[in-house]
């Protein structure tokens, strides 16, 4: 590509940007049609550091006012963000720490104009996190479902203890109106399904207690028994709020080259063999292959790679990665759902679908027990003819503690998780996740801090400072939008360098900038740009072979290694020395990983779409082998491993942060995310660790196998008393009240019990006080 100066690069798509929002004038150049859709805001006022834009829409349509003002404070650099409906307007406050004035105000507007087609395309699909929805689900459970059973429960209290003068068959009309549901469903499971099941238990224990002119007994019964069935339903996802328009994360317009003028069409309506032009700092809405020009772009949002990667003539290029810099002509191959961040949303969409309830004990142990125990209570009768122990055996169903205590386990944990930063989504989320014996991490943003940082300046010696190095290069590096370019402003602004003006820049797309500093010529960027320019720096090879791989990338001595890059620095002529930069790992990355090895004994493996060596140098780093790293993998293949991880036996948690996540994350077992990741990893997430640090995975997993402990804890008080109860009923007799006595307090003892985790201030304190 040819060299273009900055204002014929930066400072003119900034300014095609803003014309094609309508805030300078109807046409970009001759050939650049906008149309009537473009002109969805204008530009009020602008002072430094805030402007005001006109956004008609704003005042008609609440929801998209709703989206818009948290879509911008998103964004990086937006301080504050406040909505007028009632005037259409916005005003945001932004800094200049990333971008110049222009530039800010310019992303602002675009992006304003990208939040209103994204709003109004309402052809996009909706896509639900794969999970039973309520209208699917064996019972759609609402707490008023509960009201005949208190209300015939406080009759039968009042009339047997209290001897309110309640006539009688008042109490037994509300004793069979609350059991009539039980009676239903009992009835449609020896009709439909010819099976017995735990309602066809309780219907006969219900009725031989009713013979017996108990009525309290059964009330008890079934209010036991409809809360436990309440809060076990509480436990599950509720998947009418947690919908996810998960194309949202594709760009939703594209500008089109036909005969010869560049027009703006909405992104469905690009078709197979369209030219498709993409400006800086737009996304790319299709797949296809470059026809002209040339562009460093970022796909970290697809494949995890935390470099943008330049595309040149005849390079293939993907939908919702970003044009960082250049301008490219793509002649489009896929679009929509054809495309790969399309068919990874498709496969979302295709994964396995759970009740998202946890697993319901009360009907595997009824499976079991139902048979013996009416072989039980037919036998007694048989003997004793004494319809009293009859009732006692079969009122003496220990499932009813289960029943209540479980869910009530599994609800006061997902609570308690809340209050201490962990979303948990479902029951069945915290049965998983105590099960996992393998968990598979995203790298990038995961593992990693997600955002380069420049880590080391050396410099050679006599030549120059490191100070006057980084001032050189933050100098010449300012308002650009390359990701590296960001690291080394935020760096220089640390060391409190002060970033000198910047003259005649220069810039060669994926190689470098060159511009006038301080009266010096400066280069800065890769070696081959460096040596295009007839600058030598072989005496920074000599110093460090690692760079040409002609010594191991652990070598002690050698600062430069496999999991970091190089930026190189020229100055008059001559090289100056280089700036060491990485995506380094999360402080408590190390510490996390030793911990789940040693504390749960489990498996560990990486996953990323960045390039081998990178993948290799963190996993090294991180104790991994070679066959727990898995590199360049695009988001159905992560699907893949984690599906073939599974299918050999494993219980498999992934945790990721990304779009090229999301895919990962609805096959695997339990799927985590984090506050801080994208809407559609969040969305697809199991667990969601809210302070965005994987401290939470510990705490997370230790909760998870303390509910398990306690709901083991709760099956024992459930069955034990309740078969002691029934070896007394069916030998020498027990009195059904007395029955009903062990019963009902074995179940509200389990219950209690269940309510551990809400009396626990944290369960795991232990665990991070020292390494916080």
């Amino acid at each position: 590509m040819n060299d273009v100066s900055h204002k014929g690069n930066v400072e003119m798509a900034n300014s095609v940007i803003l014309d094609r929002v309508n805030l300078k004038t109807n046409q970009i150049e001759t050939n650049v049609i906008i149309q009537p859709s473009t002109s969805v805001c204008s530009l009020v006022h602008a002072v430094p550091g805030r402007v005001r834009f006109r956004v008609p829409r704003l005042s008609k349509d609440p929801r998209y006012a709703k989206r818009l003002q948290k879509s911008m404070e998103a964004l990086k650099g937006v301080t504050k963000v406040r909505v007028n409906p009632d005037a259409g307007s916005i005003a945001i406050n932004y800094t200049t720490k990333l971008h110049s004035e222009i530039e800010m105000r310019s992303l602002l507007a675009s992006h304003i104009q990208n939040m209103d087609l994204r709003v109004t395309n309402t052809e996009l699909p909706k896509v639900i996190k794969p999970e039973i929805e309520k209208s699917e689900t064996e019972e759609s459970f609402d707490w008023s479902d509960l009201t005949l059973p208190a209300i015939a429960t406080i009759l039968a209290l009042l009339r047997t203890t209290f001897r309110v003068p309640i006539p009688q068959i008042v109490v037994a009309s509300s004793v069979i109106a609350a059991g009539l549901p039980v009676a239903k469903r009992a009835g449609e499971s020896l009709v439909k399904e010819k099976k017995l099941n735990i309602d066809c238990l309780d219907v006969l224990a219900l009725g031989a207690s009713s013979m017996q002119g108990d009525w309290l007994t059964p009330a008890l019964l079934l209010l036991l028994h409809e809360t436990g069935d309440a809060i076990r339903d509480r436990t599950a996802r509720s998947s009418a709020c947690e919908t996810a328009d998960l194309l949202d994360s594709l760009s939703h317009f594209a500008w089109v080259e036909e005969k010869g003028e560049i027009r703006q069409v909405a992104a469905t309506e690009v078709k197979v063999g369209d030219t498709v032009v993409v400006y800086p700092g737009e996304q790319i809405p299709v797949d296809g292959k470059v026809i002209k020009g040339e562009a460093a772009i970022d796909q970290q949002r697809l494949t995890g790679e935390s470099m943008p990667v330049v595309r040149r003539l005849g390079e293939s290029v993907f939908a919702s990665t970003l044009v960082r810099s250049g301008k490219i002509y793509i002649e489009t191959q896929r679009v929509g759902k054809q495309t790969r961040a399309g068919a990874s949303i498709e496969l979302v969409k295709q994964a396995p679908v759970h009740d998202t309830r946890m697993e319901n004990y009360a009907s595997n142990v009824a499976d079991k027990a139902i048979l013996p125990a009416l072989a039980l209570a037919g036998a007694t009768w048989a003997i004793t003819r004494d319809s009293t122990r009859v009732a006692s055996i079969l009122s003496l169903d220990f499932v009813t503690g289960i029943r209540l205590a479980i869910p009530t386990t599994f609800l006061a944990a997902i609570n308690h998780a809340a209050k201490h930063g962990i979303l948990i989504r479902s029951g069945r989320t915290l049965e998983q996740l105590a099960k996992v014996d393998t968990i598979v991490f995203d790298k990038t943003g995961t593992l990693t801090q997600g955002d380069l940082q420049i880590v080391e300046v050396d410099t050679v010696s006599d030549r120059t400072t490191p100070k006057r190095l980084l001032q050189l290069a933050a100098s010449a590096e300012q308002r650009l939008t390359h990701p590296l370019a960001e690291a080394v402003i935020h760096y220089a602004e640390s060391q409190n360098v002060e970033i000198l003006p910047r003259e005649e820049l220069q810039f060669d797309v994926g190689l470098g900038v060159s511009a006038e500093i301080d009266g010096e010529k400066v280069l800065v960027g890769s070696d081959r740009f460096l040596r295009k320019q007839g600058i030598s720096i072989d005496c920074f090879y000599e110093k460090h072979p690692c760079i040409l791989g002609k010594c191991n990338s652990r070598h002690e001595d050698c600062p430069i290694s496999a999991d970091s890059s190089v930026m190189y620095i020229a100055s008059n002529g001559e090289f100056q020395g280089v700036l060491k930069y990485a995506d380094p790992l999360r402080i408590e990355t190390k510490t996390v990983l030793e911990k789940l090895r040693s504390r749960y004994g489990l498996e560990i493996h990486l996953l990323t779409g960045d390039n081998q060596a990178r993948a290799n140098a963190v996993g090294r780093e991180l104790a991994m082998t070679n066959e727990q790293i898995h590199a360049e993998a695009f988001p159905e293949v992560k699907a893949e491993i984690v599906r073939k991880l599974h299918e050999s036996g494993k219980t498999v948690a992934f945790v990721g942060d990304g779009l090229n996540d999301s895919v990962a994350l609805a096959y695997a077992d339990v799927s985590i995310s984090f506050a801080g990741g994208s809407e559609v990893a969040r969305e697809t997430a199991d667990v969601v660790l809210m302070n965005n640090e994987l401290w939470s995975l510990l705490d997370a997993i230790a909760i998870a196998k303390e509910t398990m402990q306690i709901t083991h804890q709760n099956i024992g008080l459930s069955v034990v008393p309740n078969l002691a109860a029934i070896g007394i009923a069916s030998t020498i007799g027990l009195n059904p009240l007395l029955a009903a006595v062990v019963h009902n307090g074995s179940a509200i003892a389990a219950g209690v019990n269940g309510l551990r985790p809400l009396l626990v201030h944290r369960y795991t304190s232990t665990i991070n006080s020292s390494e916080h």
